[in-house]
């Protein structure tokens, strides 16, 4: 048996409970039902209209009482169907309502929820406004993941609180393919601010010498990373955010908002003069040298890991457990796989002399801000770097100019190439022929890894839409295979039938 949660606030105005909605917007998921209970003036209406509000993050959003239509919906970033059960003959009229599709599809707010208890859901979110001297007190009964979720918003409200911004509003910002959620903190009176959300979650099963995948592939599991490499990267002269306040073991950040410009345009193009003035900060990256071990704290130096052999060899893996059998309908044999992991040593062997820095490991398009009122290296903004490594810097080069999610045409692309190598050359003592065969190694082993990402979030997480970055990946690829080095490769991907884009 599940155990209920019971939480218990006090909101000394209306501002607070303003909040409060605020605050359990960005709890609610599709598949919520928040039953809210009080009597008439308890402020089950403002509550409901502050969360739909929040949600469509638009204070002047337009919410009707259902009082006399039982039902309003509202088509938002998560769909929200608010119910007023107040004048329903029967709880069976609730069906004809669309109560259970609307449930399916999104949140549910339902208000006197008593007159149809027996139809509502029994892991439902039951609050309960009463008064309580010149206030209200609400009280929040939820179990499992629900209270776990509403547990968390409260605790990073806390953490604003403590940060100087009790008061702030809080709108949700972004989620990303891993498990981190941003939130956007517009404090009284000042900038506005970041909030990363990076909760503790467990390691997940042994993939590889009794390791999680995270620790073989060196993901970060824990805010430390993150606040070191931005750290060193502005000490430098990057645009990095700066950190203003850090939880480490709640993992909760607040930082500083670089800007909301990108570097595509409205139609989702990429804008070549950002893009090469993104190569340009890379070069500049690559010409100096960091630090492997960064003091974060009094108690915590981050040592960046090595992108070294494992690491690599499990990532490229994933072409032959999710790509092969979603391509071809059968599974690689155990030849093809010992032979394609035998091509793999080699290709990691020959990087043993290539030139090694820090490595960002995911810098394209959705972790660029542009700053067009700064100059210089200042104008590329940074963020999504706390699985930065120490590796072959043709990595990163590959990560912008073959960008995972948007085609760069092949013109822009020897452009971008050109720009870089040009830079590095002026820089003196730039072994070119051994970074273009780092760059193909790794443009390679990059684009086996996300042919093989693509149809494993598909199938295992239920997230299709990476799908689309598919013929693009392949195509990527096959642009890596034209290296001499990767010959051995390119066969291998011929015979085995891959390499080739989809339609």
């Amino acid at each position: 048996m599940t155990t209920t949660d019971t939480i218990s606030l006090f909101l000394k105005d209306e501002a607070a409970t303003i909040r409060l909605g605020e605050d359990l917007a960005l709890a609610l998921k599709a598949g919520d039902c928040l039953a809210l209970s009080g009597d008439l003036g308890a402020g089950k209406s403002s509550l409901a209209r502050a969360i739909l509000r929040a949600i469509a993050d638009d204070e002047g959003l337009e919410v009707p009482s259902p009082t006399f239509t039982l039902v309003q919906s509202y088509d938002l970033r998560i769909p929200v169907s608010h119910f007023d059960l107040y004048r329903l003959g029967d709880a069976s009229e609730l069906t004809e309502l669309g109560f259970d599709e609307a449930l399916q599809n999104g949140i549910c707010l339902v208000e006197w929820p008593e007159m149809a208890a027996s139809e509502l859901p029994a892991e439902r979110i039951a609050l309960t406004l009463a008064h309580e001297g010149s206030g209200r007190r609400a009280t929040i009964e939820a179990a499992g993941q629900q209270a776990r979720r509403i547990r968390r918003v409260f605790a990073i409200r806390e953490f604003l609180d403590a940060a100087g911004y009790p008061e702030a509003k809080r709108r949700f910002l972004t989620g990303d393919a891993s498990l981190r959620a941003y939130e956007a903190i517009y404090p009284d009176a000042a900038p506005r601010k970041i909030l990363m959300d990076w909760r503790p979650h467990p390691e997940g099963p042994p993939v590889y010498d009794g390791k999680p995948y995270p620790k073989v592939a060196h993901l970060a599991q824990n805010a430390y990373p993150f606040v070191a490499i931005a750290d060193a990267l502005r000490e430098r002269g990057f645009a990095a955010p700066e950190i203003y306040k850090v939880d480490y073991e709640q993992g909760i950040l607040l930082i500083e908002d670089l800007g909301t410009e990108g570097v595509l345009d409205d139609a989702g193009r990429p804008i070549a003069e950002r893009y090469r003035q993104s190569v340009a900060c890379l070069a500049h990256l690559h010409s100096m040298l960091f630090p492997r071990d960064i003091p974060v704290s009094d108690t915590h130096t981050h040592h960046i890991p090595d992108f070294d052999r494992t690491a690599m060899k499990m990532e490229v893996q994933l072409v032959l457990d999710w790509h092969i059998a979603w391509k071809r309908g059968s599974a690689p044999s155990d030849a093809e796989r010992k032979e394609y992991l035998a091509i793999w040593d080699a290709l990691i062997d020959e990087l043993a002399a290539a030139e090694k820095n820090l490595l960002l490991r995911d810098f394209h398009s959705p972790n660029i801000i542009w700053r067009p009122q700064e100059a210089g290296v200042g104008r590329v903004g940074m963020i999504d770097f706390q699985d930065a490594m120490i590796g072959p810097t043709a990595y990163d080069l590959a990560s912008i100019v073959q960008d995972a999610r948007v085609t760069i045409e092949p013109e822009l692309f020897r452009q971008l190439m050109d720009d870089y190598l040009a830079r590095r050359r002026a820089q003196g003592g730039f072994d070119e022929a051994g970074f273009m065969k780092a760059w193909a190694i790794m443009s390679a082993q990059r684009n086996c890894k996300l042919a093989g990402l693509w149809v494993r979030l598909l199938q295992r997480d239920g997230k299709p839409d990476y799908l689309r970055h598919m013929p693009r990946t392949l195509a990527y690829l096959n642009v890596a295979l034209e290296h001499e080095a990767l010959a051995p490769l390119r066969d291998w991907c011929v015979r085995a039938g891959i390499g080739q884009s989809e339609s």
